[in-house]
């Protein structure tokens, strides 16, 4: 972050300096976390349904924080720090992150989707990396937090920013979306995730669609063209599908998937024609390339540059992360989340994974509503029917997938919580054998995976 002084901090949050003085320092960066401070840096305290950052405001002055916002004052005012008052400190973050976005004129593209939209944004930030230093949001920055810490983020030596923005409720993106101001919008598809919240698919359609709201006036608009819900979209800007679909302009042919090893494809647009390798499994891997193809042609990248930065796509975290072990067993690290469209992805690259067995470990699928069970179930008739040889179910929801399995014809096994499965799990992952362990993020299947590596590393 750039040093911001008291002045213009206290300006963009349209906040009073309660105690002013001269020779205090700048702001170097920013924390709303009173246990991760760097000197120099401005506390915001956060207010949650458990927790009110106020009440640690002190331990961040004396745990090195220059000064602070505050909704509330501290009984005592301390003459070394500044304290800045705000009627809402949620609200003022955005302020000050949007104040500071300002200082850049480079281009932005913010990112949404149900499913994807994590692989899409380190894909297209790969794509612009083979020519820009490119900010990208930070694993699980994508909120009204982590997003406004990211743009704090951006520093005189960045050329582009890539922002994941997520949400499960109707104005987050629209919120999120007043700070990046993109130049580029983009969503990955429409699915289920977060379907208890918003409705049905209409709903989530229409809360993502807020991504358009404070696009630049001269901006992109990049959808998932074989997405039939999105395909209802229209939209005052110029708009690029990205898709299998023939009404494409970035039209993916020639898919070859090649199991664990990844992919390639070809993508093909009005300027160009790639040929491109992409280092990680699953054929709709080739959404994310092609919509970093059309990202990457609206901001000045050649040939060569975009078929170098599809190449060098990184998976963040557990998403589809390839775990090898002796004796030629494979875990597919797939635990960051689940809904239905990705687990079916992520079973179908299992089901073409060359190897001696395919064991998959699935766990419960949270906000789904009305969906949870018959969802559920679904996953684990899928599993039988794409012959993986036997699945172990985890959790309270996921009885209904050892259902679907078992009356499938299907081997499984059913346990309520991690620790009863791990000693199975252990026993199923002989060698020769893949297995792909995919939940979602609360049910912290991470877990199991560095106690499966453990046990084999």
């Amino acid at each position: 972050m750039q040093p911001m002084t008291i002045q213009e901090i206290a300006a963009a949050v349209s906040g009073i300096w309660w105690n002013p003085k001269e020779g205090l320092p700048a702001v170097s960066a920013v924390s709303t976390d009173s246990r991760k401070l760097v000197p120099g840096c401005l506390f915001i305290p956060w207010v949650g349904e458990r927790f009110n950052g106020h009440d640690f405001i002190d331990a961040a002055l004396d745990g090195g924080a220059v000064g602070c916002l505050c909704a509330k004052l501290p009984t005592n005012i301390r003459d070394d720090k500044f304290y800045i008052k705000v009627d809402d400190t949620r609200l003022a973050l955005r302020a000050l992150a949007s104040a500071y976005r300002d200082k850049f004129r480079i281009p932005f593209v913010q990112i949404t989707g149900s499913v994807g939209k994590t692989t899409t944004k380190e894909m297209v930030a790969a794509v612009l990396g083979a020519k820009y230093r490119c900010l990208k949001t930070p694993e699980n920055f994508n909120n009204d937090i982590g997003t406004p810490l990211t743009l704090l983020g951006l520093s005189p030596e960045h050329q582009a920013a890539v922002i994941e923005t997520g949400m499960n409720h109707f104005g987050e993106i629209e919120y999120l979306g007043q700070m990046v101001r993109p130049d580029v919008a983009v969503i990955s598809n429409i699915g289920d995730a977060h379907i208890e919240y918003l409705g049905s698919r209409q709903g989530i359609l229409r809360a993502k669609s807020e991504i358009f709201d404070h696009l630049n006036k001269d901006g992109l608009v990049v959808l998932n063209g074989d997405d039939a819900l999105l395909d209802t979209v229209n939209v005052p800007f110029r708009t690029v599908r990205c898709g299998q679909s023939e009404h494409c302009q970035a039209r993916i042919t020639e898919i070859a998937d090649h199991g664990v090893e990844g992919i390639t494809c070809t993508v093909t647009t009005e300027r160009d024609r790639y040929a491109l390798t992409i280092p990680a499994p699953g054929a709709y891997m080739a959404y994310s390339a092609s919509i970093a193809v059309a990202v990457g042609e609206e901001l000045g990248l050649s040939r060569e540059e975009i078929i170098r930065g599809v190449a060098a796509y990184e998976p963040a975290g557990s998403r589809m992360r390839i775990v090898r072990l002796p004796e030629g067993r494979i875990i597919l690290d797939d635990c960051y989340n689940a809904n239905p469209q990705s687990v079916t992805a992520a079973l179908e690259v299992l089901a073409k994974t060359e190897c001696d067995r395919r064991v998959a470990v699935l766990g419960d699928m949270g906000e789904l509503g009305s969906l949870t069970e018959q969802a559920h179930y679904n996953m684990g008739a899928l599993a039988s029917m794409l012959g993986i040889d036997f699945v172990v179910a985890i959790g309270t929801k996921a009885i209904k997938i050892a259902d679907g399995t078992a009356q499938s014809g299907g081997g499984v096994l059913h346990f309520a919580t991690k620790e009863e499965a791990i000693g199975s799990l252990k026993e199923q992952l002989g060698p020769g054998t893949a297995m792909l362990v995919k939940a979602s993020h609360a049910m912290h299947f991470g877990q199991l995976v560095d106690q499966l590596r453990k046990t084999y590393d």
